[in-house]
C-alpha cells in the first residue's frame, strides 16, 4: 500500500519516502504526493531525489496493476535506477498540479451549470473536457459567463468522506456514467463546492473557486446524437 498524502492535502508538493519496490510498472513508494492517473485526471510528474543527490525524473504516475493499493511512479527512460529501501525526497511539478487542480474544480462548476450526466472526462495541464449525455444544444458564451460568476463568488471547496449507505440513499450524487466511485471501504470521498455542487471524486482541487482564475469554454462539439463535448481552457493573461 502507498499512503496517499494528496488525498488530504492537495497543496502538498513534496515528502520524504522510502522505495518499496522497483519493477516494469515503475517505482513504488511507501508514501507519496504524486496523484496517479484516475477519474479523468492526468497523473503527476516530478522528481525523486536520493540522499546522495541522484535525481530520478518521473514522467507519469499510475495505479500499480499488480499491487493493489500501490502507486507506480514511472521514471524517464534514462533515469538512474533505484533500489528497495532507499530514501528519497518526492517532489511534484507544482505548476502542472496547480493546473490540474484549477481545471478539475472548474469541471465541477460546469456540472452545476449543465444538469446532465457525464459520460467522458479528461483533465490535463493544458485543457479539460467533459462529455455530457444530452441532445440539447449548449451555449458557449452562457457557460463561460456562468463559470466566471461562480469563480468570482469565491465558494469554499472541501473534500470529505460519506458512508456508502449515504451515497446509496442519494444516487443522484454520482454524475459520471462511465466511472463509479470505489466501493468496499465503507466510505466514499466527495468534493463539496459550498452551495454549488456535491459529488464523489478522488481528484485534487483548489480550496476556493476564486483560485481557478479566468477559465472559459473554448469549444462545444456534437460528438454524437446524445453527446455534447465541452472543452475548457485558461484565459490568456493580459499583456503587461
Amino acid at each position: 500500500m502507498t499512503e496517499e498524502l494528496f488525498r488530504d492535502d492537495a497543496d502538498l508538493q513534496s515528502c520524504a519516502a522510502t522505495v518499496l519496490a522497483v519493477d516494469e510498472e515503475g517505482i513504488v513508494l511507501d508514501r507519496t504526493v504524486f496523484y496517479p492517473l484516475g477519474g479523468g485526471q492526468a497523473g503527476d510528474a516530478g522528481d525523486l531525489v536520493t540522499a546522495d543527490g541522484r535525481r530520478v525524473a518521473i514522467v507519469d504516475t499510475r495505479k500499480h496493476k499488480g499491487r493493489p493499493g500501490a502507486i507506480a511512479h514511472v521514471p524517464a527512460a534514462d533515469a538512474p535506477r533505484l533500489q528497495p529501501g532507499e530514501r528519497v525526497h518526492a517532489c511534484i511539478d507544482g505548476q502542472r498540479r496547480q493546473a490540474h487542480m484549477r481545471f478539475h474544480t472548474a469541471t465541477h462548476l460546469l456540472c452545476a451549470l449543465v444538469p446532465h450526466p457525464v459520460d467522458g472526462c479528461s483533465i490535463t495541464a493544458g485543457y479539460a473536457r467533459l462529455d455530457f449525455h444530452t441532445q440539447e444544444p449548449l451555449d458557449k458564451a452562457a457557460l463561460t459567463a456562468g463559470l466566471a460568476r461562480l469563480v468570482a463568488a469565491a465558494h469554499p471547496v472541501r473534500g470529505r468522506w460519506i458512508a456508502e449507505a449515504e451515497l446509496d440513499a442519494n444516487p443522484g450524487l454520482v454524475r459520471s456514467m462511465s466511472v463509479q466511485p470505489p466501493r468496499g471501504l465503507g466510505r466514499v470521498r466527495v468534493i463539496e463546492i459550498e452551495g454549488v455542487d456535491l459529488q464523489p471524486c478522488g481528484g485534487t482541487h483548489v480550496a476556493n473557486t476564486a483560485a481557478i482564475g479566468a477559465v472559459l469554454v473554448t469549444k462545444i462539439e456534437k460528438k454524437s446524437a446524445m453527446t455534447r463535448r465541452v472543452v475548457l481552457g485558461f484565459a490568456a493573461p493580459a499583456a503587461g
